[in-house]
């Protein structure tokens, strides 16, 4: 699990230059309006589903039965992605299409999430073995067999507290990006009941 979790952050920190270069200071989506609706709002979908792998693979045990609404998540980010791929060219046709370092930068991005994928498939199916339950992962019973991961040096630690922290950060880009995405609706800024 430590090996998919390092990925995790590492697609994560990839994931924060992507947005912040390529879509903020390069494309400026948000500036764009009605026109990046749909790029935004696969943003926001991608954002949330990340929420919750981030927020959850460093503290919970997905057991059981439980294990098949992770991989729905996993698989749902896939589409998500791929989707996006598409709406991306239609979208940045304007711009003279996706900028060449960041099809690179998607790329490294799709090899780091299956190489993440690769390492957390035995932890899933160890997981499906266990008893349907979410269960709250500790130090003592985490990959490092309690060797101090309490520590707030240890690698582990770190790892942990940083995916949280990416979760905190990947949910408010979400809600950045619906409250973007509505603001871009042809009723907004209309009261509710009309006068």
């Amino acid at each position: 699990m430590t090996t998919t979790l390092t990925l995790f952050v590492g697609l994560a920190c990839l994931g924060a230059f992507d947005t912040l270069y390529y879509h903020e200071w390069r494309a400026k989506l948000p500036a764009m309006g009605p026109l990046a609706r749909s790029e935004l709002q696969l943003h926001a979908l991608r954002d949330f589903v990340y929420a919750v792998i981030f927020g959850t693979l460093p503290w919970v045990a997905w057991q059981g039965r439980y294990v098949l609404p992770l991989i729905v998540l996993l698989v749902v980010e896939i589409i998500l992605t791929l989707w996006d791929f598409v709406v991306e060219d239609w979208i940045r046709k304007p711009l003279g299409g996706v900028y060449p370092g960041e099809r690179v930068m998607h790329g490294i991005m799709g090899i780091a999430y299956g190489a993440a994928l690769a390492y957390l498939v035995p932890v899933l199916r160890v997981w499906w073995s266990k008893p349907t339950s979410l269960a709250i992962t500790s130090p003592a019973n985490s990959d490092d067999h309690g060797r101090g991961s309490a520590a707030f040096w240890h690698p582990r630690f770190v790892r942990r507290h940083w995916t949280a922290w990416q979760r905190m950060a990947m949910g408010a880009e979400g809600i950045g990006d619906s409250r973007e995405k509505v603001a871009a609706l042809p009723w907004a800024g209309r009261p509710l009941v009309p006068d």
